[in-house]
């Protein structure tokens, strides 16, 4: 077993070199503590210079500039001119690797506006220090009115974005300056910049991951192939292959995640379309038929022969398809976007820190990964290796395979062909344990199995079609969820915003794909608090499903690399600060988020 751990050494050795140079040579852009506050390197005035006339000036601080290709300008209740932004100095910018015109110093801009009466200009922009550091995009707001005279003295912006001495009033900050609630600590370790203390975080943050309907399928996946090494499943046997299943999932991960980072767009809607999905599925099948023992599932002769060629024996070409398996299931892992991921996706879209923002992605694929080694380590002595039982074991691990692979493609499933497929996988393996096995225990549980599977039958055969509630239509036990008014653009939502009426506004992101969305609509929204606490705001949601033009642009408004995202807003249209649900929340952490809607 030592030459096996040699192998598995330097196999990992050159995986680990491989992500190394992948990660390094985007370059990384790194703060220090004593970089300026960007409230104070990039200060931000608007006035009214005649009745129809906005200036916007910015003090840029010495050893700081701004981008002219970043600036944008929105107002709520009058429609704005183009911006008269004079000629600024190209340079080839080291952070972008491009050329961009900047500004230092003193900056006026100028935007006519049409109509009259009290608006909000609010103003985004980005900067970045000569040292090296490049901000993440800024948003400025200020109370101005147009007509009748309305030329005034310059307004210092308002919300959280504000310098400290601004004698400005507080008011909330405008949608894209408020921070995620569950994502603050998560910034605050990444814009520490120590890889100590991200490492580790993120180790734990994946840990806590690894419990998710998202990760949980990679659990039988690994069994699997332990359980067809037969005798040779034991403790140090098994390490090595889960050691190199979590090292594929966790560097293709990784990758998929820096890209989507810098690419400004998710995984998520990429990977959950017939195609891909069905893919997978057929893979995890062909999978699930070898531990039934249609066949030996290994790989192909020639290429099994150049590998045992270079190590000396096939346990290498062994280790080189688990890799491999490992690769495949983290497309599948992919769309799942939870807190820390999109924590590390906003900050690596921001900064380009590839080096800060790619350490913590695969510290957190690491630690999902623990759950994957321990089932490694135990498989010497919690999973039988030869006899009778080690049939039945994998059997069984075929089955919750069939399963996974239904799961997967349920997102483009109609709801009764889903019911159907559980009703025939249930009623197929209870009549097979019944049949098969005359021990009480597997009686048992062959008869749990059929009727289980016979509910779905029955249930699909009545008009049901919620696979987790089958027979709810028949007992009046489906509860009432949410009722949502369902949006398509960026021009509907506006509209809403700023018809609120008084009430508060709850933006709900969804997918037919996403599975935490819907956990939320059958497990959270589906709770009298929950319901009673939303009783007076208004429930929008927007259905990125098919991701079109329109759901990457409503995406890209707030930040977000796909569902699930939950934005609250005030009763002004404000986006509340520090106020955002991104993934899973069960009705008693939920209610906990919704409090900021008294704010």
């Amino acid at each position: 077993m030592s030459d096996s751990l040699h192998r598995l050494a330097r196999f990992l050795i050159a995986c680990l070199s491989l992500f190394s140079v992948l990660i390094a040579g985007a370059g990384s852009v790194r703060a220090a503590d004593d970089f300026l506050d960007p409230a104070i390197a990039f200060r931000f005035e608007a006035r009214m210079a005649d009745p129809q006339t906005v200036e916007v000036r910015y003090q840029i601080a010495e050893g700081y500039y701004m981008y002219r290709e970043r600036f944008a300008f929105r107002a709520n209740g009058i429609k704005l001119g183009p911006p008269e932004i004079p000629p600024g100095k190209v340079k080839f910018d080291e952070t972008f690797q491009k050329d961009v015109e900047t500004y230092k110093g003193e900056l006026l801009i100028r935007i006519s506006v049409e109509g009259s009466g009290p608006f909000t200009l609010t103003a985004a922009s980005q900067g970045c220090a000569d040292a090296g550091l490049c901000y993440p995009p800024q948003e400025h707001s200020a109370q101005l009115a147009a007509g009748d005279g309305a030329a005034s003295a310059p307004v210092l912006p308002i919300g959280a974005n504000a310098p400290q001495m601004s004698t400005a009033p507080p008011v909330q900050a405008p949608a894209a300056a408020a921070q995620p609630s569950e994502m603050a600590g998560i910034a605050g370790i990444l814009e520490g910049g120590r890889l100590l203390a991200i490492v580790p975080a993120f180790v734990l943050l994946g840990l806590g991951l690894a419990f998710t309907p998202c990760v949980l399928p990679m659990v039988p996946i690994l069994s699997s192939i332990i359980v067809g090494e037969g005798r040779q499943a034991g403790r140090a046997r098994g390490f090595i292959l889960s050691a190199t299943y979590s090292l594929g999932m966790a560097i293709v991960y990784t990758a998929l995640g820096v890209a989507a980072g810098l690419a400004g767009e998710g995984l998520a809607a990429a990977l959950q379309n017939p195609w891909v999905l069905g893919a997978f599925a057929v893979l995890i099948v062909a999978m699930a038929m070898s531990m039934f023992g249609f066949y030996e599932l290994q790989m192909p002769a020639a290429l099994q022969t150049r590998l045992a060629g270079a190590s000396g024996r096939q346990s290498g070409g062994k280790l080189a398809g688990v890799f491999a398996m490992g690769a495949i299931s983290a497309l599948i892992v992919g769309p799942c976007v939870a807190a820390p991921l999109a924590g590390a996706l906003v900050y690596i879209s921001q900064t380009r820190d590839v080096v800060i923002g790619g350490a913590a992605l695969f510290a957190m694929a690491v630690g999902m990964s623990i759950p994957l080694l321990l089932v490694g380590v135990s498989a010497g002595s919690l999973l039988p290796r030869a006899g009778a039982w080690m049939e039945s074991v994998k059997r069984l691990f075929g089955v919750l395979m069939l399963a996974m692979a239904l799961w997967l493609v349920s997102p483009v499933l109609p709801p009764l062909v889903q019911m159907l497929g559980w009703a025939a996988l249930l009623l197929g393996y209870g009549f097979y344990l019944m049949r098969r096995h005359r021990h009480w225990a597997s009686m048992a549980a062959g008869a749990a199995f059929a009727v289980l599977g016979a509910v779905q039958l029955v249930g699909a055969a009545t008009g049901g079609r919620d696979a987790l509630a089958p027979l709810a239509h028949l007992t009046g036990g489906a509860h009432q969820g949410l009722v949502f008014k369902r949006i398509k653009t960026v021009d509907e939502l506006d509209r809403e915003l700023a018809n609120t009426g008084g009430k508060s506004v709850m933006l709900d992101f969804y997918a037919d794909w996403c599975v935490s969305c819907k956990e939320m609509e059958k497990l959270t929204f589906i709770d009298p608090a929950v319901q009673a606490k939303l009783a007076n705001t208004i429930l929008l949601q927007v259905d990125v499903t098919a991701n079109d033009a329109q759901d990457k642009a409503m995406l890209k408004r707030f930040k977000l690399f796909g569902p699930p995202g939950i934005i609250l807003f005030d009763r002004e249209g404000q986006e509340i600060p520090d106020s955002r649900v991104i993934g899973y929340q069960d009705a008693r952490k939920f209610l906990v988020s919704l409090q900021k809607l008294d704010r």
